[in-house]
């Protein structure tokens, strides 16, 4: 019985000899502590600061023409604008309430004014009396008057003595226009003889310039 007994219990098991790790494995954490440190997830490493460039000096050819070429820049039609504020868009009416001109448009509520047709008459004031027919009248307006530019002899002392003195000579000194007519009148001294042209003179003008040996030539309107 001893002996199956001795034969059942299993003999000891032998240690395993150790492992020797080999020479890669003992060097990768020696390689792992000299490697940086990695940035933790979602945080980004600085960029790196990069030196500026230096700035590129211009091509002799190029700046001796930028400095030949010294005419001014052109411009055409297409540069033409009208001044700020000048133009406006077009008020537009009736295109509901968000434009601000809507429902009523602008016209108010009811009345002749807010129909369509309206005409506005000059002087028209609803019914009442008008300005131009409550305001008293007095005096005459006389629709066939002739308006002159007048030219007095101090103005004639700057032409030398026996000049003639037109019309035209007065409108270049722009003591005249072309739209009207002349008349000289006798404010001030002429001591110079003159043949004057105008189409009135005043009667102490006329005398003034024929006293001084000089002519009145009276021209037809």
């Amino acid at each position: 019985m001893a002996d199956k007994k001795d034969k059942k219990k299993p003999a000891a098991k032998k240690a395993a000899p150790a492992r020797k790790a080999p020479a890669k494995a003992a060097a990768k954490p020696a390689a792992k502590a000299a490697a940086p440190a990695r940035p933790e997830k979602g945080k980004k490493t600085p960029a790196r600061e990069r030196e500026p460039r230096p700035a590129r000096e211009p091509r002799p050819e190029r700046q001796a023409a930028a400095s030949a070429d010294t005419r001014p820049a052109g411009i055409g039609i297409h540069d033409l604008r009208p001044a700020a504020g000048a133009t406006h868009y077009r008020k537009r009416v009736g295109r509901g309430p968000g434009s601000g001109h809507g429902k009523t448009a602008g016209r108010g509520n009811k009345g002749q004014k807010s129909r369509s047709g309206y005409r506005h008459q000059r002087g028209f004031e609803g019914g009442q009396m008008p300005l131009h027919r409550r305001v008293p009248k007095r005096g005459f307006t006389n629709i066939f008057r002739v308006e002159y530019d007048v030219v007095n002899l101090s103005d004639l002392a700057g032409f030398a003595a026996g000049t003639a003195v037109t019309v035209d000579t007065l409108i270049e000194r722009r003591l005249a226009r072309k739209s009207r007519s002349v008349k000289i009148l006798g404010d001030g001294e002429i001591g110079k003889a003159l043949t004057v042209s105008a189409h009135k003179f005043s009667a102490s003008a006329q005398a003034k310039i024929e006293a001084a040996g000089g002519r009145c030539e009276v021209i037809q309107r």
